[in-house]
């Protein structure tokens, strides 16, 4: 590879990228030169790629990949395992072989009942983070609170479903993602009282950074399954603002201050929305709903 450009040849390089200066033909870059397709002049030849390089051996021409996967800590081993695949052209004896070593080698792989509790719990929380559509941030965080609380012997005697639930949401409510206990606990293998007992030791004894979730952070999403207008989104986000002004949303339900904004929203512009629907999107009952519409009202 020859070494980096001057800079007059870069910027000839660069000034010359759109159109060729002997021909006026069309440049074209292949295998780090860029030449023209007509006369064949040579316009940059800097041959240093600085990307990275990658290659997985699958298929060399169209996957060129060169490392493994990244580190993740959704897996117990944070992905540096070797995973056997499964291939239809092996046939006979050697596919039989291949079986019995893909059976060893996932064996090998767990050696200890705290790994075998990791592995079923990660792949718990891969699946609530999936069903919820939820980041990967939130995914390795519940991963690293499901480690931690282990790590504290915390999960003894109690749900492993529970624990995993609960990493979910209480990553969502570190990072300030509007996920309601509800929600989780309705795609969880746990119960609501598990994922809330699992959720409370967490808090209590890692000292979780949570604070109150800004009801403007489920505006969008209520309005979504409620089919609202963006024009009625935009004034339950002022009325939002006006609650957190008067102290109307302080102590409660930051999911219940929202469906009640976007109700008085509704009102407002003659949506059609009752207490009781907005009241269901929110899994608060109508009575919570209509003392914030009511103290929203007070004063106007």
């Amino acid at each position: 590879m020859s070494g980096a450009p001057t800079a007059d040849a870069t910027a000839d390089a660069t000034n010359t990228t759109n159109v060729c200066p002997e021909c006026g033909g069309r440049p074209e870059t292949a295998r780090g030169e860029t030449l023209c397709g007509e006369c064949g002049l040579v316009l940059s030849e800097y041959r240093i790629d600085h990307g990275p390089d990658w290659r997985s051996f699958a298929d060399s021409d169209t996957d060129p990949k060169r490392t493994g996967a990244p580190l993740t800590r959704s897996r117990h081993d944070k992905g540096l395992s070797t995973k056997i695949g499964r291939s239809t052209r092996v046939k006979g004896r050697k596919r039989r072989q291949l079986a019995r070593m893909r059976r060893q080698h996932n064996r090998a792989r767990i050696s200890t009942k705290r790994e075998r509790n990791q592995v079923y719990a990660f792949t718990e929380i891969r699946r609530l983070t999936s069903v919820l559509s939820l980041p990967d941030r939130i995914r390795d965080h519940a991963c690293s609170l499901f480690r931690s609380a282990q790590s504290k012997d915390l999960c003894c005697g109690r749900s492993l479903e529970g624990f995993a639930a609960a990493s979910v949401y209480a990553a969502c409510r570190v990072a300030s993602v509007s996920r309601t206990v509800s929600e989780v606990a309705d795609v969880a293998k746990a119960t609501k009282s598990e994922q809330t007992a699992a959720y409370d030791a967490i808090n209590r004894e890692l000292g979780l950074p949570v604070g109150p979730i800004d009801p403007a952070e489920y505006l969008a999403r209520f309005a979504s399954q409620l089919d609202l207008s963006g024009e009625v989104e935009r004034l339950a986000r002022d009325y939002v603002e006006e609650a957190a002004d008067r102290g109307i949303s302080i102590g409660r339900n930051p999911g219940g201050v929202a469906a009640a904004c976007l109700y008085t929203a509704g009102r407002d512009l003659g949506a059609g929305l009752t207490q009781q629907e907005a009241a269901d999107v929110a899994d608060v009952t109508p009575v919570t709903l209509r003392s914030t519409y009511q103290q929203l009202r007070e004063d106007e």
